[in-house]
C-alpha cells in the first residue's frame, strides 16, 4: 500500500532530511550540481559531449552553406527549439508521475528563477518512482534527438545538434534533484509536495 503524507509523520519511522520552498529551487540546483558525485560527472560529461557534437557538426558544415542560412539554424537550436520544447519537456515528467498513481498534477513556472516544474501534489513518491519521473525527459529527448541528427541532413544536424546540448543544460534542475539523492545512497528516501505552500519535503526510512 502507498504512503500517505500522513504516515511520514510518525517520527519513530521516518525523519524529514531537506524542506525546499520552491522559491529557493534555484539556490537548491546551484547547490547540488556543484556536488562531486559520479552522477554529477556523468551529466557535466553529457553535456561536453554534445557541445562537442555540435562543433564538430558547425566545422564539417563550414564553407557548404550561405552565412544567412547557418544563421537561422543557429538561432532556431539555441532560442526557438528549446523555448517551443518547454511543454514537451514538463509533459515528459507528467506521464512517468501519472503512470505511479499521483492524481493531482501540476505545471507550474517561476519566472524570477527562470523555472518550470511538475508537482504532485500531497503524493508520497519513491525513490525509483521520482527518479523515473526525474530520468525520463532527459532520457527520451536524448535518444530521439540524437538519431535525428545523425539521420537529417546537412543544417538540420546543425540546429538539432545545439537543441540538444541546450536541452542537457536545461536538465540540470532534474540531475541536481537526483544528486540529492545519490548522495544519500542507501538510504530509503521519500518526497511529496504541498503545491499550494509550494514547499517539497525529503524524507529518509530510519
Amino acid at each position: 500500500m502507498a504512503l500517505q503524507v500522513e504516515d511520514l509523520e510518525d517520527q519513530t519511522k521516518y525523519r524529514q532530511i531537506l524542506k525546499i520552498p520552491y522559491d529557493e529551487l534555484a539556490n537548491f540546483v546551484l547547490d547540488y550540481i556543484r556536488r562531486r558525485t559520479g552522477l554529477m560527472l556523468f551529466f557535466w560529461s553529457v553535456c561536453i559531449a554534445a557541445l562537442c557534437l555540435a562543433i564538430t557538426i558547425r566545422i564539417n558544415i563550414s564553407g557548404y552553406y550561405p552565412f544567412r542560412n547557418i544563421f537561422f539554424h543557429s538561432i532556431l537550436g539555441l532560442v526557438v527549439l528549446p523555448v517551443l520544447y518547454i511543454p514537451v519537456h514538463e509533459f515528459l515528467h507528467v506521464i512517468p508521475f501519472y503512470l505511479s498513481g499521483a492524481k493531482r498534477i501540476r505545471i507550474g513556472v517561476d519566472l524570477k528563477q527562470y523555472l518550470f516544474y511538475v508537482s504532485a501534489h500531497r503524493y508520497v513518491a519513491t525513490r525509483k518512482q521520482f527518479s523515473l519521473v526525474a530520468w525520463t525527459p532527459f532520457a527520451v529527448t536524448g535518444i530521439i534527438f540524437l538519431l535525428l541528427v545523425f539521420t537529417l541532413p546537412g543544417l538540420w544536424k546543425w540546429s538539432l545538434s545545439l537543441f540538444l546540448f541546450v536541452h542537457t543544460t536545461m536538465c540540470a534542475g532534474d540531475f541536481a534533484m537526483l544528486n540529492l539523492y545519490s548522495l544519500h545512497k542507501g538510504k530509503n528516501l521519500f518526497t511529496w509536495d504541498d503545491v499550494d505552500e509550494k514547499i517539497a519535503y525529503f524524507y529518509e526510512e530510519i
